[in-house]
């Protein structure tokens, strides 16, 4: 019962992890970079980064941090 709650309290946590994924792929994508080429980068694996972008795995802050700042050289706000 709790879980069913919380899931009602902020159904949005779901989506806003799917949101980050497809920007990352979209970003990565435009840089013109694979999957491989951001994990060498980013010190991580190509399939993590393919579980973030796949939303099957959360991406936790620190990694985002790594994947905009190193990765794709911009700045996470």
């Amino acid at each position: 019962m709790a879980f069913v709650e919380r899931e009602k309290e902020h159904p949005e946590s779901g989506y806003e992890n799917f949101k980050i994924g497809m920007l990352i792929q979209e970003i990565r994508l435009e840089m013109g970079m694979t999957q491989e080429q951001l994990a060498v980068k980013v010190g991580t694996t190509k399939s993590y980064i393919s579980k973030i972008e796949n939303n099957i795995k959360e991406v936790r802050i620190s990694t985002l941090q790594k994947i905009i700042e190193t990765g794709f050289g911009g700045q996470l706000q």
